[in-house]
């Protein structure tokens, strides 16, 4: 039987076998420490990537956790000021050297935030059904935004750059529509009561959005609105040729089947009281439009000469309870924001139901690829029309989802390094330099796709094979920063994975090695 080791780490006490290592202790106690380059069993005792450092007994130097063995007494810091800050500037270099976009354009451009990328997969795969349910679980009002909406998803497209952005708008539109003609048509989930009750003034594009998001996470809806028909501006500033209403009121109809309570003719300041309001409902959304048609002291919150005060981590007003968003905000009107400041009210509402501190993400974690010469756009450009290629295409929808390149993480979700970088706040452009290494897409037989620019040389994959006795395998190729993975006598990579390629896919921490995109797994979480 192995002696046992009393250490602790981060005040804990713990024991382990003789020759564990500090990242085993600190497994058993159940204290999460980063890791990219190693793997249990598999690849132990030789970091590279440093994200996994921890301070020993006090010394001014930092250790990797997963080679270090744990020595009796001793005493392990895992978290403190310097240590994360260490982990940070590792995450940061090895995203200096990364060639890749966590996060598509068009989706981080989104006002609405739909999951463009995904939408686009399964309209492109023909699954239009769940297209429909994944654009109505996260969007309001698709089918006229598939009208109206600016759509600078399309002016972010990568393609506009090269020879057209993918037509967006339109697969949002034809989703709509598709959906709008359907016997049953699509109806969001709702979940089960709450109890609480919310006062929504304005049913514009904001308050109907709030709205939308509020019911379905079972909280009953109250909205109030000085006109006689719910929609606001989209009812009253855009022509039937624009915005047919039909398609309008359809969209609407659908939110009162999940429970919408309309309250016409409903004027704050006048017809009832914020005072009131708060005391009758557990919160309040003012989502009034312009303040230019409103007059500011009917409010009963702060206000500026041309919008609502409001704290911008959490959208509250002056009153606690009371949260504004919309063109009440902004001196501008932009029906996509309009719908995703509905949601992101929403989501106030519910930190401030639970009791948690609410901080609105303006930008999410990526990393972006910087811009691409001509021949690495058609590395890129690889990626479209592959779903296509084995079918016969239906709708106009269809085509344009097959000019979708794919700029987006096939495995964002499961990447290790954007998980470590967002937790420890690391910026992706904090080492950047001027010089990159080559965008490269290599698509093999049998569905992987390995992307060179996302490779941090873990060696992982190198061990899988070995293990397996691959015939070839897998080897580094270069010295210095120009060291590569690769396949030795310059073969494909297929020639090196045969027989653990989905093994190498599953464990590589950055996603460079993935499985070309399918309709079982294009939508990701």
């Amino acid at each position: 039987m192995s002696k046992l080791i009393s250490l602790t780490i981060d005040g804990q006490p713990v024991e382990v076998p003789e020759g564990s290592t500090v990242l085993a202790a600190a497994q058993k106690l159940g204290i999460v420490i980063p890791t990219l380059c190693f793997l249990a069993g598999v690849k132990e005792n030789h970091p590279s990537c440093m994200a996994c450092v921890v301070r020993v007994n006090g010394e001014a130097r930092l250790v990797p956790s997963c080679s270090t063995k744990v020595t009796a007494g001793m005493s392990v810091a895992s978290e403190t000021v310097e240590v994360k800050a260490a982990r940070k500037a590792a995450m940061e270099l090895l995203f200096s050297d990364h060639l890749g976009d966590c996060i598509s354009v068009c989706q981080r451009v989104c006002p609405a935030r739909m999951q463009i990328p995904a939408v686009i997969r399964l309209v492109a795969a023909g699954q239009m059904r769940e297209a429909i349910a994944l654009v109505k679980e996260n969007v309001v009002f698709p089918g006229v935004l598939g009208r109206i909406c600016r759509a600078p998803c399309q002016q972010g497209c990568r393609r506009s750059k090269y020879d057209g952005a993918v037509a967006i708008q339109l697969i949002e539109r034809e989703v709509a529509n598709q959906d709008s003609a359907a016997q049953e048509p699509y109806v969001p989930t709702c979940q089960p009561a709450t109890g609480k009750r919310i006062a929504i003034i304005g049913a514009g594009a904001t308050g109907l959005s709030a709205a939308f998001f509020l019911l379905k996470s079972g909280h009953a809806c109250v909205v109030f609105d000085d006109h006689a028909e719910p929609g606001g501006q989209m009812r009253h500033g855009f022509s039937e040729a624009e915005l047919p209403r039909a398609v309008l009121d359809a969209e609407i109809a659908l939110i009162q089947r999940m429970g919408l309570e309309f309250r016409p003719g409903t004027r704050l300041g006048h017809d009832v009281r914020l005072a009131e309001l708060r005391e009758q409902f557990d919160a309040v959304v003012l989502a009034v439009g312009s303040m230019q048609k409103t007059d500011p002291a009917a409010l009963g919150v702060e206000t500026t000469t041309r919008t609502i005060r409001i704290e911008a981590a959490n959208f509250q007003t002056s009153v606690r309870g009371v949260f504004a968003g919309g063109s009440a905000i902004r001196s501008n009107y932009d029906p996509a924001r309009s719908v995703g400041d509905g949601r992101i009210l929403a989501e106030c509402v519910e930190a401030f139901f639970a009791g948690k501190p609410m901080q609105v993400v303006r930008q999410p974690f990526t990393s972006t690829i910087p811009k691409l010469t001509t021949e690495e756009y058609q590395q890129l450009a690889q990626g479209a029309n592959a779903t296509l290629s084995v079918r016969e295409l239906i709708t106009e929808a269809e085509t344009a989802a097959g000019r979708c390149c794919h700029c987006d993480c096939r495995s964002a979700n499961h990447c290790k390094l954007h998980h470590y970088g967002e937790l420890y706040g690391a910026d992706p452009k904090a080492f950047a330099g001027e010089h990159r290494r080559r965008f490269e897409f290599i698509r093999q037989p049998g569905g992987v796709i390995f992307e060179p620019g996302k490779c941090i040389s873990c060696g992982i994959c190198v061990e899988l094979a070995n293990q397996a006795q691959e015939p070839l395998g897998l080897t580094f190729v270069g010295r210095g920063f120009d060291v590569r993975i690769g396949v030795p006598l310059n073969q494909p990579l297929a020639e090196g994975l045969q027989r653990v390629g989905e093994q190498c896919v599953k464990h590589c921490p950055t996603s460079a090695l993935t499985f070309a995109e399918d309709a079982r797994n294009a939508v990701k979480g």
